[in-house]
This record gives C-alpha cells, structure tokens and sequence, in this order.
C-alpha cells in the first residue's frame, strides 16, 4: 500500500486541530473536501482514525499511531524534495542550525577554509525546532542543547555548561553569589518542569497542585521579558544568559543543578562527506562567545 502524502498532510492537520472546520481553513480547502479525503485514508489504511460527533472530534488508537507515523514522514519527504531541488539547481551549500547563545563563527570559517568552494548558510533555532529542522531538511547539522529526541539521528556531544538562574533584578534572591535549587523551590518556573528535574522534583506548586500555566514563549527574548515582568524565574545555560544580559534581569549560579550539554546532531541515514568533515571540525573549535 502506497501513503498518498497530500492525504496525510490533511490526515496531521486534523489530528492537531481536533476540529475539521478549523483543519480546513488551515490547509484552505473546503470542509466536505476535507472529510472525503479523510475517509479516502481511512479505507486506504483499513482503519478508522477519528471518533466523530456533534461536540469533539479524537483520534482513535489507530490515528494516534498514524500520527506518530506521519509526522517524520512528511518531514523525511520534505527533506527531499529540498535536497533534489538544490542538487537540480546545481547548488553546493551547507546549513548549520544553532541554538541561542552559542556561535558559530569559527565553526564556519574553519569549515569554509577547509571547503572554499561550499556556501555555508545559518539558521537560528529554538528549543521547538532544534531537531525538527533535521528531519525536514532545513539543516545539514544542527548545534543542539539536551534533552531531544534522538531518534533517528546521530549525536555526539560537544560540551557542557552550567546552567544558572535568571530573576528579576528586585528579586528576593538577586544579590546572592550562589544559591541552592532548594531556594527555587517556592517558584514559577517559566518552562516545562522536565527540563529542570532537580525544581520540578522539589516544586511547592507542582506538589500542592497549584501551578499556574505556563505561557507559550517562543524566543529566549519572549522568555526574558516575563521574567523582568515577575512572571516568574527561568534556568537557562550560561552562555544564553551571558548574550542576553539587561539591566532588569540577574543571573545567578545554582548549586545542585546539572549542566547543559551542547551536541553536534544529524540525520543517521545521510552518508555525506561533508557532514563527516564538519563533525571531525566540531570538536576542535568553541561554541560560546
């Protein structure tokens, strides 16, 4: 059986918005379209993906395991289609994407020296799309910071950093020299509670059940301005607090926290030369300013 990938495009479309009229507007297509193409893919796969009624719309076992499914798919053909294009076009770039706070510069002329006749482009990434621009092609490596999710890829760690506190400037710990993860334990923390196991294990809110939610921030400068607002704290790596310094935000060492770990990540499949000499080039040079 061969997977119409425009069918699964709509198939990922309705599975996140759990609505056909708004997964709809989002492909721009017309809804009866939508549904028809649906229920295409659901006699092509033998299985029905969705519970439909007058209120909600849910995936069933079987759609939720085709989401799982289709989303590196798309991503994988994406990829491809980007690779064929620029090879069509007879162009010879490399891409490295990268998270914040860290740079790239001697990365990129140690390699361009190495490799003169290659164009050597940068993305900036962020927590939500470090990995995914792997999978779709944008990047060819890309400098990532853990945890991700390393299927399907190939990582090698670069280094570590400690990680540090940023609060408000009239914060009641922001004069400390160093503090404890235990004096974070009264806090709101502006990220998901598993990126920092050792507050969420402690947290009041998380244990009295009294967590607000946490807004969704797209950028390190999104993350900072609540912060400085007094929305509550943030722990970010050294090198990210060190490049976004202002005046309304302190940065303080924590005791009994791990270190960031930077790696170099890229797809396991890919058998280009160059990305062999980029990842025998990474661990000789620096990543932070």
């Amino acid at each position: 059986m061969d997977l119409d990938l425009r069918k699964l495009r709509y198939f990922v479309a309705v599975a996140e918005e759990l609505h056909f009229g708004r997964a709809a507007e989002r492909l721009h297509i017309a809804q009866p379209v939508l549904s028809r193409q649906i229920r295409a893919l659901e006699d092509e796969v033998r299985a029905q993906l969705f519970v439909r009624t007058k209120r909600t719309t849910e995936l069933t076992a079987a759609g939720r395991q085709l989401l799982d499914d289709a989303r590196p798919l798309l991503a994988a053909a994406d990829a491809t289609r980007r690779r064929v294009a620029l090879a069509a076009r007879g162009s010879k770039t490399f891409t490295i994407g990268f998270m914040p706070g860290l740079t790239v510069t001697e990365a990129v002329r140690a390699f361009g020296m190495t490799h003169p006749d290659l164009e050597i482009e940068l993305i900036r990434t962020t927590w939500d799309d470090q990995v995914d621009v792997l999978h779709d092609g944008r990047v060819d490596v890309s400098i990532v910071r853990l945890p991700i999710d390393q299927a399907g890829l190939t990582v090698r760690p670069l280094f570590e950093e400690p990680r540090v506190a940023t609060l408000p400037a009239d914060h009641r710990l922001a004069g400390k020299p160093v503090i404890d993860i235990t004096d974070l334990a009264g806090e709101h923390l502006l990220q998901d509670p598993d990126a920092v196991p050792e507050w969420r294990d402690i947290a009041v809110e998380l244990r009295t059940r009294t967590a607000k939610p946490v807004p969704v921030l797209r950028s390190v400068e999104e993350k900072l301005e609540h912060v400085a607002a007094g929305h509550g704290i943030s722990i970010v790596p050294l090198s990210v607090a060190a490049f976004y310094q202002r005046p309304d935000i302190v940065t303080v060492p924590v005791d009994n926290l791990a270190p960031n770990t930077v790696c170099l990540a890229w797809i396991a499949t890919r058998r280009s030369r160059f990305i062999q000499d980029f990842a025998t080039l990474a661990t000789s040079v620096s990543w932070t300013p």
